[in-house]
């Protein structure tokens, strides 16, 4: 199946790494074109080398009310043309509602909640009728994760954001998409195992949970955002496409 995916260009932010950097490999395999981002030089050009010369890296925090515009314009001035972009940004630090600061609700508001909102918002400007918005979210737009508490108060307000913005831009032919990870091999994950007694009892009993019986690879989420960006899903907006495994039950 030809995804229609040859000389696209997306701008993928939180792509030097886990899930951001699945889908910027799955994108540059497939024939598209990505600006890739992070917060550290070093990391960034790493990335974009390993993705060889369809990717440009640029160093720049999603919290940074400048990096929108920066993003877009150097999609436009390497490669031509901007077609999409995919927010996807570390996950807020693990706690309980005892647990998390101020500081740190603050902090994760910045980069996951309000950062993403001005990309798509600056996305939204300057794109044209066949261009996407695709948001990497999590399962707990549906049910709260224990001990995410962060995460489990910003990542469903993203939805309702993204659902908002693609009745709004529907119109003008854009669509906007949420890819929701459940439990993804990522390094992310990993940690977030290791921090019980048995990280290794953790990860088999969160297989039972999951209908496969095993974590899904990057590739696997990869392949799904692709895909979701891809022309080849020109009708579907609005959606929360659950990338898990089938662990959520619900419809």
């Amino acid at each position: 199946m030809d995804l229609g995916l040859k000389d696209r260009v997306y701008v993928v932010t939180g792509a030097t790494r886990g899930l951001g950097n699945a889908s910027a490999r799955e994108l540059v395999a497939d024939g598209a074109k990505v600006v890739v981002t992070g917060r550290e030089e070093e990391t960034v050009a790493q990335a974009a080398a390993v993705l060889g010369p369809d990717a440009v890296g640029v160093a720049v925090d999603n919290a940074d009310p400048e990096a929108p515009a920066r993003l877009i314009a150097t999609a436009r001035e390497r490669f031509g043309r901007f077609d999409g972009i995919l927010v996807s940004v570390g996950g807020p630090p693990p706690g309980f509602v005892s647990d998390t600061t101020d500081e740190q609700w603050q902090a994760a508001f910045e980069s996951v909640f309000l950062g993403a909102v001005r990309m798509a918002r600056a996305s939204a400007a300057e794109l044209g009728e066949g261009g996407v918005i695709g948001f990497v979210l999590s399962g707990s737009v549906h049910e709260p994760i224990p001990g995410l508490t962060i995460s489990n108060g910003l990542r469903p307000g993203l939805a309702g954001f993204a659902k908002s913005l693609a009745d709004e831009l529907g119109p003008r032919g854009i669509r906007v998409v949420g890819l929701l990870p459940g439990r993804i091999d990522t390094d992310r994950v990993r940690e977030l195992d290791s921090l019980s007694a048995d990280p290794e009892a953790t990860r088999q009993a969160a297989e039972s949970r999951i209908p496969l019986r095993r974590y899904g690879s990057p590739a696997e989420f990869g392949r799904a955002a692709a895909f979701l960006l891809s022309p080849a899903a020109s009708y579907l907006s609005g959606v929360m496409v659950p990338v898990d495994g089938g662990v959520r039950h619900g419809f």
